[in-house]
């Protein structure tokens, strides 16, 4: 029996959940802004304690979101985990942000656009600078049509899918594109995030297989360098 700890701040989202073989025993997500420092401890001790009241000594796992998404997020949640992992002597499992966000249309989304068709693609997306965008391309079996990539949003930019059939765009970067990105098969969906507690049945199926990382050596996936900006009363 297999009990994972779920950890996951790629976003201005923080949320962590308690998982034993793929089901979600406790969840819990703050919405209100990057607060990650402050709350992610308070949310791990939370779920620690869930664990001791079911009777389990121990976490088997830790699963973390490893990217794209914020430089900031991401450092404190991996951090976080390999501090638990050390700390318990458990394997660590890296879990692809866009992945999560796919499971979470997959159990959450298709309320809200009820022309789904089982055609249609789902495009994960997470907001890079200006008109950029970090993007992957699902099929509603959540396999993987096309990987991670850095978009910049014109109109043409998924016209190679758009033109075959329906593609659902969600995400933190999904609602700049809304006027752009204008042909008759795309659809947007509203207030998804990649949340912790859909990170269960991914980490799980990782355990299962074996898929650890290392704990000493793993690094979040930036998909792009961390670039540092300086203040305009900085600049002399």
């Amino acid at each position: 029996m297999s009990c994972i700890l779920n950890i996951e701040t790629s976003t201005s989202v923080c949320s962590v959940a308690l998982s034993m073989d793929g089901e979600v025993l406790f969840a819990k997500a703050s919405f209100d802004g990057p607060s990650h420092a402050a709350l992610l401890g308070v949310f791990v001790e939370e779920a620690l304690s869930v664990l001791k009241k079911k009777g389990k000594k121990a976490l088997d796992a830790v699963a973390v979101s490893s990217g794209p998404g914020s430089y900031t997020g991401l450092r404190i949640g991996v951090s976080v985990a390999k501090g638990l992992c050390f700390g318990f002597g458990i394997p660590l499992i890296g879990i692809h942000t866009l992945d999560i966000m796919a499971a979470t249309v997959n159990s959450k989304g298709d309320s809200q656009i009820v022309s789904i068709t089982d055609d249609c693609l789902y495009c994960a997306m997470l907001d890079a600078r200006r008109m950029e965008v970090y993007a992957s391309i699902f099929d509603r079996e959540l396999t993987t049509c096309r990987e991670t990539a850095a978009d910049i949003i014109t109109p043409e930019t998924y016209e190679e899918f758009l033109n075959k059939g329906p593609v659902c765009f969600f995400g933190n970067g999904a609602e700049k594109c809304k006027t752009v990105i204008t042909h008759p098969n795309a659809m947007f969906m509203d207030q998804i995030y990649p949340l912790a507690e859909d990170m269960a049945l991914l980490a799980e199926d990782a355990f299962i297989k074996g898929e650890f990382k290392d704990v000493a050596y793993f690094e979040p996936f930036y998909l792009k360098d961390f670039v540092a900006t300086v203040a305009r009363n900085k600049v002399f």
